[in-house]
């Protein structure tokens, strides 16, 4: 009985992370090819009659046929058995209690929010429990819905389980996976993916992966998108170069395995519910392969920061690593950002966030570290035109400091969720012991109408300008 394989011998390799085994091919969008024995890939066809060594031809789109050409994704595998060889579809028995996909108003399990709210780090599964990363798939909310392909959700996991004879396929959208305790190794159809905290890895719709926890219990979030991909977002005036560079994204190599005596279980996220199917040999069978439908990963602190460095603020957008588009040209549906530890040397400006009335609602969570904010939590959302902003006690640190030259957020790394739709919450999200609910309007209190003790100098000054004096205005 052959139970291992092999994989593919060239690539890049980075080296920000050393305790990972893996070799990569790089460049985002790029179409790539890439075989673990030699002389499988076809020359000049995707389908000839013959392959070597038996194997068959199978294609992956991740686009419409007829999607233009700079948009078309597609991957062509060559692998030992097909994907249809399998035993039947049936309804999974048990589905994953608190795994949302429909936030239409009319799913009693969600609702708007309101206000500012937050979470305490989720906890790990207790001692004794065995849960893999879909059985700890917990969605804190979204948009849209699966069904409909159109819209987003953002859970957390909560895992102490590797995969073992079980894959999973989310027809219903992309993943993107937030580690952001113990390291991901996701094995795929087209090759592996070891992911840090600090990383994040993308796993298209339609794809066969399986998780494994090398570091034993983990947790971190995952943003999914329905019916549409990543992009990178466009650099404008930026120029060419900054932001999320093409060449640091990771993509795997060619790795397959032997198994034809297993049992297997696949199982299938359609519509927001999970159907298994058997197969009595291995999905990551794939010898060869090539095309840009393709997973990857990305080193969080290789973002290259732009900054404010002579007044005021840039707007939280020159932080974006991937965007979803929206039907509106020009306005994302979605973004994924990061802060990283950054130079702050503007002249003259508040150098802490000022107060703001977003039309998108937010999610912000730490991967590492704290902000020195007052009152702020391991996780925070704010809705759509909520007000927010830093407590009383920093706006007075950040109108009285020494406005230096500062290196801001060392030891930090959060992420920011930022979608224009209205994000509905989850029961679950709302009830679960680590919500702390609506951030202390008390932070704010002591934010006072510091106006007021300036009337005798308005007076003065508007006197000196021939104009009436406060309390002697008219209304026009």
């Amino acid at each position: 009985m052959l139970t291992t394989g092999a994989s593919a011998q060239t690539g890049y390799s980075s080296t920000s992370f050393p305790n990972d085994p893996y070799i990569y091919q790089v460049g985002f969008g790029n179409q790539f090819a890439s075989e673990a024995l030699p002389g499988v890939l076809p020359l000049g066809q995707n389908t000839p009659q013959k392959l070597k060594y038996g194997l068959y031809a199978e294609g992956i789109n991740g686009t419409s046929f007829t999607s233009p050409r700079n948009q078309n994704q597609r991957t062509w595998f060559y692998r030992i058995r097909p994907s249809v060889s399998h035993d039947g579809f049936a309804r999974t028995v048990v589905q994953v209690p608190d795994l949302v996909s429909d936030f239409t108003t009319a799913n009693p399990k969600v609702r708007p929010n309101p206000t500012q709210i937050a979470w305490d780090s989720f906890q790990l599964p207790k001692d004794g429990d065995v849960v893999d990363f879909l059985e700890g798939l917990k969605t804190i909310g979204g948009l849209g819905s699966a069904a409909s392909r159109e819209g987003l959700a953002i859970h957390v996991y909560l895992a102490n389980n590797s995969m073992q004879h079980k894959a999973v396929v989310n027809s219903d959208g992309d993943f993107l996976f937030i580690p952001e305790v113990g390291r991901l190794d996701i094995q795929t159809e087209l090759g592996r993916l070891m992911v840090h905290p600090g990383e994040i890895a993308v796993v298209q719709s339609g794809l066969k992966f399986k998780v494994g926890l090398p570091d034993g219990p983990s947790r971190g979030f995952v943003k999914e998108v329905y019916g549409a991909h990543f992009e990178l977002p466009e650099l404008g005036p930026i120029g060419a170069n900054g932001m999320a560079n093409i060449r640091d994204f990771e993509h795997p190599v060619a790795s397959f395995d032997i198994d034809q005596s297993n049992k297997w279980e696949v199982i299938y996220k359609i519509g927001g519910e999970l159907f298994t199917c058997n197969m009595d040999h291995t999905p990551f069978d794939v010898v060869a392969w090539h095309g840009n439908y393709v997973p990857y990963k990305y080193a969080l602190e290789k973002f290259i920061a732009v900054g404010n460095i002579t007044k005021d603020h840039t707007d939280p957008s020159v932080f974006c690593v991937l965007t979803i588009k929206s039907k509106v040209p020009g306005i994302s549906l979605a973004d994924f950002c990061v802060f990283v530890p950054r130079w702050d040397v503007a002249n003259g400006t508040m150098r802490l966030p000022y107060f703001h009335r977003n039309c998108a609602a937010e999610l912000i969570g730490f991967l590492k570290g704290r902000q020195p904010w007052t009152g702020w939590s391991p996780l925070n959302f704010h809705t759509s035109f909520c007000p927010h902003g830093i407590s009383g006690d920093d706006w007075k640190i950040g109108t009285t400091m020494d406005l230096v030259p500062q290196y801001i957020g060392e030891g930090s790394l959060l992420f920011l969720i930022e979608t224009t739709s209205l994000l509905l919450m989850t029961d679950f999200a709302l009830n679960s012991k680590e919500f702390r609910g609506e951030r202390d309007p008390a932070l704010w209190k002591n934010l006072g109408p510091n106006f007021l003790d300036h009337i005798d100098e308005v007076n003065a000054e508007l006197k000196a300008a021939g104009r009436p004096l406060l309390g002697e205005q008219t209304i026009a």
